[in-house]
């Protein structure tokens, strides 16, 4: 059986690029609302093609409900995942001034930045990573910065560079000789740095943690970062809620993340299942935005 990690990443982008593209320059030329109207089409051609994403999503929501789920359930899961897709281009490109973003905690990332001190911001792929954008927009001198594989889904990111080229320049790649350098910059100069906590990345050195009555593997990395670079961690959890609303909330993780000299993997451990059980919670307040469409539970050998 092979690694989460490569189970994600050998899931190779659907579609033709020309439609993709034909489609994005469709939404951006007509709107929101008719783009809207394509996805329906769209969200049942992926429920009755794609077989890995439906399994995923059945797998997935038995958990949530205890139940086998049902097709309008399958359904309405792949439309939530189409519909934060398609509101990732207007986010991007600077045309999400109709969106309801509602910001929830947010005294909690705020006292950071107002006291110039950077920090880590923890979410997952459950709903929208892009809605805290909206914050960037609303706060000018925020300066967020985004760690992520750039590699991977790389047509998608390449066009949406295209619509809005200032994106480049807030990510930091991840698996960089000089990735922790420049997280460590972002950080001493105050700025918020942005990772997602939930898939296992290339050094596949991971954590096995309650989840949903089962073990599931997570990365070791983001606590090891903010240990090592002595950062406090705040989660994020941009909640899609059906229209043009989105709730993003935040919650301290901690002021600092310690990591005990004589027991590592017992502070590995402890802070990353925190981090997992605050997920847990909002997958199961909003589970259509769980959007981990593969086998997320598999064998489980401690890893770290």
């Amino acid at each position: 059986m092979g690694s989460v990690s490569e189970d994600w990443r050998e899931q190779r982008e659907r579609g033709s690029p020309v439609l993709v593209r034909l489609m994005l320059r469709l939404a951006l030329g007509l709107g929101r609302r008719p783009a809207r109207l394509l996805l329906y089409p769209i969200t049942l051609y992926f429920l009755l093609t794609g077989r890995t994403a439906r399994d995923a999503s059945r797998h997935f929501l038995r958990r949530v409900y205890g139940r086998a789920p049902k097709a309008g359930e399958l359904f309405a899961h792949l439309h939530t995942f189409a519909a934060v897709i398609l509101d990732r281009v207007f986010f991007l490109s600077g045309r999400s001034q109709r969106m309801d973003v509602r910001f929830h905690g947010i005294e909690q990332l705020e006292r950071f930045i107002d006291a110039g001190r950077g920090c880590l911001l923890l979410g997952a792929h459950l709903g929208s990573f892009d809605a805290l954008r909206a914050l960037a927009v609303a706060r000018g001198d925020l300066g967020l910065k985004v760690l992520m594989y750039p590699q991977h889904n790389a047509f998608i990111t390449r066009l949406l560079e295209e619509l809005n080229p200032g994106v480049g320049k807030t990510v930091i790649p991840l698996g960089g000789i000089d990735t922790l350098l420049q997280v460590q910059s972002a950080l001493e100069g105050g700025a918020p740095v942005a990772m997602l906590g939930d898939r296992l990345g290339e050094s596949r050195k991971w954590v096995a943690c309650p989840f949903f009555d089962d073990t599931a593997r997570f990365p070791s990395g983001p606590m090891q970062m903010a240990a090592a670079l002595q950062a406090p961690v705040v989660l994020f959890f941009g909640i899609y809620r059906g229209g043009n609303r989105y709730d993003v909330h935040f919650e301290l993780l901690g002021e600092e993340i310690t990591l005990p000299p004589e027991n590592r993997k017992a502070g590995l451990k402890r802070w990353t299942e925190r981090y997992v059980e605050r997920l847990e919670h909002y997958a199961r307040v909003a589970p259509y935005n769980w959007f981990n469409f593969y086998d997320f539970w598999q064998d489980q050998t401690p890893g770290v």
